[in-house]
């Protein structure tokens, strides 16, 4: 393909199993990047490698919440590429539906450990790759509306993507010194294995969900909507976006607690 935007680049993704991840790291293998799926859930990884081709990603089973099973992804692909371009730190739960009321603080602190430390552990050691070798990288972190609009999630999973998106804040302005991309997406509601099966609904019923509370009409938000703007972000086209919440909601954040045109008049 002469439109290949990461020909050349390896990108390491989490949670690439399914959902989100998945439909990443087939967009990145088509634009030609070597993509190593990372994830806990090993079957359907191995899926994932063989639909994409053997000669374009492999896997690697990580728990993200143990830091050496990090660093052994990490090191994992460089023996296998020798380069890591882009981090695409994706892994999370979304966790128990209950209200503040009835929090279950074990289960708080599991989510934390997956969607804040885990997304901590990928930057760190993905990193330190990237600067040992001198590599202008691009990582990319998935948050959510739930970052920046309370009421929107679960609480600790708004917790944890509140924080990870001061995680990217806070890195960028340490990484750029060596030429190094922090950057997060922020989806609306996706229906990906993780959210159907946190609401118990099916696809379709998310889907029209979210369409019935979405500002903008006429599409449905795909998993492939929030890989496209991964896509951006890893490629070459962002050379100098650091920094930045992209936020693929159709402006659901913006006017969410507006008034409406129809509601002033």
């Amino acid at each position: 393909m002469s439109n290949q935007r990461l020909k050349g680049k390896v990108a390491l993704i989490t949670g690439a199993a399914s959902g989100i991840g998945e439909a990443t790291a087939r967009l990145f293998a088509e634009h030609g990047a070597l993509v190593v799926v990372v994830d806990v859930q090993d079957e359907l990884g191995h899926q994932v490698v063989a639909s994409i081709g053997q000669e374009r990603a492999t896997y690697a089973h990580c728990d993200v919440r143990d830091e050496k099973q990090v660093e052994e992804a990490v090191a994992f692909t460089l023996n296998k590429y020798g380069s890591l371009d882009v981090l695409f730190s994706n892994a999370g739960v979304l966790g128990p539906l209950n209200g503040i009321l009835e929090l279950d603080l074990t289960s708080f602190d599991n989510i934390l450990a997956v969607n804040v430390r885990g997304v901590a552990a990928t930057i760190k050691h993905a990193a330190r790759a990237m600067v040992a070798r001198k590599i202008r990288g691009s990582i990319i972190c998935t948050a959510s509306v739930a970052a920046t609009v309370g009421g929107s999630g679960p609480h600790a999973y708004t917790t944890a993507k509140h924080a990870v998106l001061g995680l990217v804040r806070s890195t960028c302005s340490e990484l750029g010194a060596y030429g190094i991309r922090v950057n997060c997406v922020s989806p609306f509601g996706v229906a990906t294995p993780m959210v159907c099966d946190g609401f118990n609904m099916e696809p379709n019923v998310v889907e029209a969900n979210g369409a019935a509370i979405s500002n903008l009409k006429g599409i449905v938000l795909k998993a492939t909507h929030i890989a496209e703007a991964a896509l951006f972000l890893a490629s070459d086209e962002s050379v100098y976006i650091s920094g930045h919440n992209l936020v693929v909601d159709g402006g659901f954040t913006i006017i969410a607690r507006s008034y409406s045109h129809d509601q002033i008049q």
